[in-house]
C-alpha cells in the first residue's frame, strides 16, 4: 500500500508536466502557421473560384495544384542535409518558407480567375510547394522537441491549432469578401503568416547541436533503409497503406466544403460567421479532449475512438445536403466535423510521430505525411465530377463507405490496447 502512493503521485506529476510546459505552447503556433496556407488552398481558393463562376469540375481538378504535399519526401533530404547560414538547422528553413508564403498568398488576390485561371493555378502550386516545405521542417522540429510521453498531447494541440487556423481563410476570409475586393482579402489573410515568422525568431533550436547527415546519399537512403529494416518490407507497406486510407473518406468529404455550402444556399457571411463560431468551440474542445485521451489512454485506442467519430461526422454533411440551408444545422455539422475529423487527424499525426526515428525525422515524417495527403490531392481532383453525377447527398454517403477500409487496417497496425511503448 505504501509503495502505491509515490507511484500515483509520480504519474500525476508526469501528467501535469506533459500539459503545462513551453513545448505545448510552441505546438500551438507550429500548428497555426502550418495549417494557414493549406486552408487558403483548401477553403478560400475554391470558394473564391466558385463565386467567380468557375465550375465544380474545374475546382475539383484544382486540387492537383497541391501535389507538392504528396511528393515532399523527394526534397526533404535537402532540408535535412543542409543548414542555411542563419538561425540554425531548422529555424533558417522555417523563416525562408514563411516569408515566401506571406508574399505568395498575398499575390494570389491580384489575379482574375475568369481571365487567367492558369496564373491562379501556378500561384496556387507555388504556395503548395512552399507550404509543404514549411511542413517538412516544422514536423521535424516538433519531433525533435517533444519527448515520447508528450507526442500524443503535443500533436493533438498542433493539429487542433492547425485546424483552428482554417477559420482565418475559411471564416474571416469569406466575411471580408462580402465587404472588400478579393486582393484585399488575400492580403489580410497573408499577414497572418507573421505569427509563424515571430515564432521562428523567438524560439531556440530543439537540438542544441544537431548532427545532420554527412552526405546527400546518407540523407536520402538511410531514412528509408531504417524504416523498412525496422520490421520488414510487408509491415512497412501495411503502415503506408493505413496512412493512405485512414482519412480517405473525410478528406474527400471536405474537399469541396466551401462550394458545397454555397450550393446549399448559404451566404458568404453565414459561412464565415457560423463556421467561425462553431469551429472555434469545437477546436478548443478537441484540443483538450483529444490530447488528454492520448495522454491518459494510448495512441492506439485514440485511433480507434477518433476514427469512429470522424466516420460518423461525414454523415452530417449528407444530412445538411438533404435538409438545405439551415444555419443551426450548419453550425452543428461544422462543429462535429472540426471535432471528429480534427481528433482523427491528431491521433494519426501522433501515430506518425511515434513511428518515426528522431534521427531521420524530416525525411520519414515527410514520407508518412505525404502518403496521408495523397487522397486529399489526387482523389479530391475527381470529387467535382462525382458530385455532378450523383449529387451531394450520395457523394457524402460514398465518402462514408470509403472511410471504412482504413478503420479495418487498425486491427493490424494499431490493435486496441496500450501502445507498445506503454507495455
Amino acid at each position: 500500500m505504501t509503495s502505491e502512493v509515490p507511484l500515483d503521485r509520480s504519474r500525476r506529476e508526469t501528467f501535469r508536466e506533459a500539459i503545462l510546459n513551453r513545448r505545448m505552447l510552441i505546438c500551438v503556433f507550429t500548428g497555426f502557421t502550418s495549417g494557414l496556407p493549406l486552408y487558403v488552398l483548401f477553403q478560400l481558393v475554391p470558394g473564391w473560384l466558385r463565386v467567380e463562376g468557375v465550375g465544380l469540375k474545374e475546382i475539383g481538378f484544382f486540387a492537383l495544384v497541391q501535389f507538392p504535399y504528396t511528393w515532399k519526401f523527394l526534397w526533404s533530404p535537402v532540408m535535412d542535409r543542409f543548414t542555411l547560414p542563419f538561425l540554425g538547422h531548422r529555424r533558417g528553413w522555417m523563416l525562408v518558407t514563411q516569408l515566401a508564403l506571406l508574399i505568395g498568398i498575398g499575390a494570389m488576390g491580384w489575379t482574375k480567375p475568369d481571365l487567367s485561371i492558369w496564373v491562379v493555378a501556378y500561384l496556387a502550386a507555388a504556395v503548395a510547394f512552399l507550404s509543404a516545405s514549411q511542413d517538412i521542417v516544422l514536423d521535424a522540429y516538433r519531433r525533435e522537441l517533444l519527448p515520447d510521453v508528450e507526442l500524443g498531447l503535443g500533436n493533438s494541440i498542433h493539429v487542433q491549432a492547425y485546424r483552428f487556423s482554417g477559420l482565418v481563410p475559411g471564416a474571416l476570409g469569406f466575411i471580408l469578401a462580402d465587404h472588400f475586393d478579393w486582393h484585399v482579402v488575400f492580403a489580410i489573410i497573408a499577414m497572418f503568416m507573421i505569427v509563424g515568422i515571430v515564432l521562428t525568431l523567438v524560439i531556440d533550436e530543439a537540438i542544441a547541436e544537431p548532427t545532420p547527415p554527412k552526405t546527400m546519399r546518407d540523407a536520402v537512403i538511410e531514412p528509408f533503409r531504417e524504416f523498412i529494416g525496422r520490421s520488414g518490407l510487408a509491415p512497412a507497406l501495411l503502415v503506408l497503406s493505413f496512412l493512405f486510407l485512414y482519412k480517405l473518406g473525410d478528406n474527400m468529404a471536405t474537399a469541396l466544403q466551401s462550394p458545397f455550402f454555397i450550393d446549399v444556399g448559404f451566404t458568404l457571411t453565414q459561412i464565415g460567421a457560423i463556421s467561425k463560431t462553431a469551429g472555434l468551440i469545437a477546436a478548443n474542445i478537441g484540443a483538450v479532449v483529444g490530447g488528454l485521451i492520448m495522454v491518459k489512454l494510448s495512441i492506439n485506442r485514440a485511433l480507434w475512438m477518433f476514427g469512429f467519430v470522424q466516420v460518423v461526422s461525414i454523415l452530417g454533411f449528407a444530412l445538411l445536403a438533404a435538409v438545405g440551408a439551415n444555419p443551426w444545422l450548419l453550425g452543428g455539422v461544422v462543429a462535429f466535423e472540426y471535432l471528429g475529423v480534427g481528433l482523427g487527424a491528431a491521433a494519426l499525426v501522433a501515430f506518425m510521430a511515434r513511428t518515426t526515428n528522431p534521427a531521420f525525422a524530416a525525411t520519414q515524417l515527410a514520407l508518412f505525411t505525404a502518403f496521408a495527403s495523397v487522397p486529399r490531392v489526387f482523389a479530391n481532383a475527381v470529387t467535382g465530377i462525382i458530385v455532378e453525377r450523383v449529387g451531394w447527398t450520395n457523394f457524402f454517403l460514398l465518402c462514408t463507405v470509403l472511410a471504412i477500409p482504413g478503420m479495418l487496417l487498425l486491427f493490424k497496425v494499431a490493435p486496441w490496447g496500450p501502445d507498445e511503448s506503454d507495455s
